[in-house]
């Protein structure tokens, strides 16, 4: 089950079945089904809070990726902070919905085992998000 919830900002404009439709289809190309999903739409007051408190880090993001994977199922908590997906959309001249759905699959494509952090993952990370948002 995926469950979408809020704190200090409203409900981003998303078509929730559509999406939850979408990040099934799109974990089913990695041989993944979907347990357990929570998605939590925040500000960066919250974003920070739960990086310090959680990771140790002192900066801002868009996304926190909880991963609870058991095997093939992928289960976990994804942290957006909506403020910093507006503020990256403006950087990057993208469309804030293009930016909210790429941080959307972006903490699913980490749930199914793709990494951003090492040398040459970004390039693989991007790709996947393109193909993903390719299937919306």
């Amino acid at each position: 089950m995926i469950t979408y919830s809020t704190e200090n900002v409203s409900m981003p404009k998303i078509r929730k079945r559509d999406t939850t439709a979408w990040i099934r289809r799109v974990a089913a190309t990695y041989g993944r089904t979907v347990g357990e999903v929570g998605y939590l739409f925040c500000d960066d007051d919250k974003i920070i809070e739960v990086n310090r408190e959680y990771l140790g880090h002192d900066y801002y993001t868009d996304i926190i990726t909880f991963d609870y994977c058991e095997g093939a199922r992928i289960n976990g908590d994804l942290v957006i902070s909506l403020d910093t997906v507006r503020s990256n959309a403006q950087l990057f001249h993208k469309p804030y919905e293009e930016e909210l759905y790429r941080v959307i699959i972006h903490g699913i494509l980490h749930l199914c085992g793709i990494n951003d952090k090492g040398p040459g993952e970004r390039e693989i990370m991007e790709a996947a998000e393109n193909r993903a948002l390719a299937m919306r």
